[in-house]
Formats: C-alpha cells, sequence, structure tokens
C-alpha cells in the first residue's frame, strides 16, 4: 500500500504519468501490491524515489557499456584529468574539476578506468543522483568525491554500505551475490554486488548483465575444490535514503 500524506493512493489516478513498460510503473506496482505500507510526505518525494530508481538502473546499463575495467584495488586506474589514485587504489576528485564532469567522464572513458565491484556500485549512484538532480545541485552537494567501495562514501549515502531487510525487492536496489567456500587463491571472487535491473536481470561489475543463476554459476567456478556450499543470492539489500536525499533539492 502507499499513502501520501497519511492518504492512501489510489495507483489507477496515477499510472497514466508514467511510461506502460518503465521502471516507475514497475516499481508503483510493487509497492501498491506490498502488505506493508509505504509512506511519503507527497507525491513529489514519491517521484523523485521513482525517478532515482529509474536512473539507477539506466547508470548500471550506461556504466557496463562504457568498457570500464575489472581491477583488484591494488591495480585500479582512473583518468588523472579528473581524479588521483590514492595509494589504496581508490580514487580522490581533483580539486580544479567540476564533481559532475568527473562522474560523467568514467562512463565516457570508461577504457581509462579500472576498479572492483563495490566502487562500481557507488559510481552508479552518483550517476543517478546527477542525472536526477542536475549539474548545478550536485556540485554543490558532492564538492569531494572519494570513490573506494564504502570506505569514504558520502554520509549522506551510507546506506548504500548497509544490507539490510526491506519490505519488497525493488529495481534499484543494490543486493549481493556470496560465495561462502570461495578459493582463497581468487578472493576477488567471494561475492558479487550487483544493482537489481528489473526482469530477474542484475548488473555486476565485472560479471555484465545476466540473470541469477549466471552470476551464482560464475561464482561457482571460483570455489575451493572440496566446496559443498553454492554461492547464492543474499534475502537482503541495501538501498538509498530516498527521502534524505529528496529534502536536500
Amino acid at each position: 500500500m502507499i499513502k501520501i500524506a497519511g492518504v492512501p493512493l489510489d495507483i489507477s489516478t496515477v499510472i497514466a504519468n508514467y511510461p506502460p513498460n518503465g521502471i516507475e510503473l514497475e516499481v508503483l506496482k510493487i509497492i501498491d501490491k506490498s502488505s506493508a505500507v509505504y509512506e511519503y510526505s507527497s507525491m513529489e518525494e514519491l517521484n523523485f524515489e521513482l525517478d532515482l530508481r529509474r536512473e539507477i538502473v539506466k547508470s548500471a546499463r550506461d556504466l557496463y557499456k562504457s568498457r570500464m575495467d575489472f581491477a583488484v584495488f591494488r591495480k585500479t586506474k582512473a583518468n588523472e584529468k579528473f581524479w588521483e589514485r590514492t595509494d589504496d587504489g581508490g580514487f580522490l576528485i581533483r580539486n580544479d574539476v567540476k564533481p559532475s564532469d568527473a562522474i560523467t567522464d568514467i562512463f565516457k572513458n570508461g577504457q581509462l578506468y579500472a576498479t572492483e565491484c563495490a566502487t562500481a556500485m557507488v559510481i552508479v549512484y552518483y550517476k543517478a543522483l546527477l542525472n536526477v538532480m542536475g549539474e548545478v545541485t550536485f556540485d554543490r552537494l558532492f564538492t569531494k568525491i572519494h570513490l573506494m567501495n564504502w570506505h569514504y562514501i558520502d554520509k549522506r549515502l551510507d546506506e548504500i554500505g548497509y544490507m539490510q531487510k526491506v519490505k519488497a525487492y525493488l529495481p534499484g536496489d543494490r543486493r549481493y551475490f556470496a560465495n561462502p567456500d570461495v578459493n582463497p587463491k581468487t578472493p576477488e571472487w567471494q561475492g558479487e554486488n550487483v544493482i537489481d535491473l528489473s526482469n530477474k536481470l542484475y548488473y555486476g561489475h565485472g560479471i555484465g548483465i545476466h540473470e541469477a543463476a549466471a552470476i551464482i554459476k560464475a561464482l561457482n567456478g571460483n570455489r575451493k575444490a572440496d566446496s559443498t556450499r553454492t554461492a547464492y543470492l543474499m534475502e537482503n539489500a541495501a538501498i538509498p535514503d530516498f527521502k534524505a536525499l529528496f529534502r536536500l533539492i
């Protein structure tokens, strides 16, 4: 159920506002059918979440198309015109560039970048926020971007670093495939951070866009020889604090 300012929303009155096969309408239908109550202060707040979820999915697909490579932290690389590579393998934005330009460059010149899957998730969320907020607001809010999994994430995005139980799985959620018996010689295969793209598809940096079975198969190919446990999709998710982000704009 969806409530706007405490009043139940009849989604039949707003369905025409969204593309028939779009992410927004899919999210709207899922949360409307849920037994849990999703409360919003206004339609504008609800639309912000729908817009941001759409752009998270789009940004994940765009990052996949960018040709950014996978690399463990000791082998990461970034375009030096926009980022300084730190000793621990992260990327720190240069003081003389706009945050919006630095994030956009990753998608334009992906072949100049390489990092691991968690950092790729953070990049996806920053690009989605840029797409929704616009350059002026994004540059005002995110002046010092430091990309390195969840270690230096902006406090306003803390929630995407923590997995939790959710009311329903939605497009734009970050999910995680765990590989409990990973081969110690390939620790980078201990799991895969992914973005839920809808229609049973997930994007994971280095693995690509696949259904769950294909991702599990790839992880299972990197287990200890005597493993008896399969990789699996964890039953929780990480999501941004949409309400807090809405209040920033």
